[in-house]
């Protein structure tokens, strides 16, 4: 006998959830913070983390608020494949080091491009085959078996390459100048909102599992008495 279970624990939700609400809640209200002049669409996250920011604590705090997020989130994804998982916790570790390396700090841009890279290529790495029960035929599959809907390998590439658009959008604007800041934020939020799309799905989707029938619970050599 099949039976669904959840194999995404809250943690995770939570974890994921709170990604995106750091990093915009942070350069929000890190930008309030800054004086006359400051432009969101032009200035980058990073400047509001700089040695010589206003209040840089608010943004740094936001940084390591996010790395830690997708460290847990990447835990306890266990629907995604182990490879996407890791690429997920690199970055955000590499995150992390971006607070802890602000600008001008000469490690800062090494940690940034980790970053960015990492959260941008994991959907690519975090597909998984159809779940299947036991003696399901290859064909076989209903949809439910077919596991969430944002961990199958189209979708999850097609978020892949989403991702890396906007960060290649982002580093033509960096090198050419103008609306640096709009660029950076549109990628970085959208790399903070996948892993959340991610779980939600995972959730929604539960794994199927085999439940021992009833009857074979005592055993074969059980015998019923009347």
């Amino acid at each position: 006998m099949l039976v669904a279970r959840n194999s995404v624990p809250w943690w995770a939700l939570l974890s994921s959830a709170a990604a995106p609400v750091a990093l915009i809640g942070g350069w929000t209200l890190a930008a309030r913070r800054q004086p006359a002049g400051f432009d969101s669409a032009v200035d980058t996250i990073s400047a509001l983390a700089a040695r010589d920011a206003a209040d840089r604590w608010l943004m740094t705090a936001a940084l390591l608020c996010l790395g830690v997020c997708h460290v847990v989130t990447a835990l306890g994804l266990t629907r995604a494949a182990t490879a996407g998982r890791i690429v997920l916790g690199l970055g955000g570790a590499a995150t992390m080091l971006v607070a802890a390396f602000p600008l001008p700090d000469p490690a800062h841009p090494a940690a940034a491009t980790t970053a960015f890279g990492a959260l941008a290529v994991w959907p690519a790495l975090a597909w998984r085959r159809p779940d299947r029960g036991p003696g399901a035929a290859h064909s076989d599959v209903s949809p439910l078996d077919r596991g969430p809907v944002a961990l199958r390998p189209v979708v999850s590439s097609a978020a892949a390459l989403v991702l890396l658009g906007l960060v290649a959008w982002f580093a033509v604007t960096l090198g050419a100048g103008g609306r640096v800041g709009l660029a950076e934020r549109v990628a970085a939020g959208a790399q903070a909102c996948w892993p959340l799309i991610v779980v939600w799905s995972a959730r929604l989707h539960p794994r199927l599992s085999a439940r021992p029938h009833a009857g074979r619970a005592a055993g074969p050599g059980s015998t019923r008495t009347g």
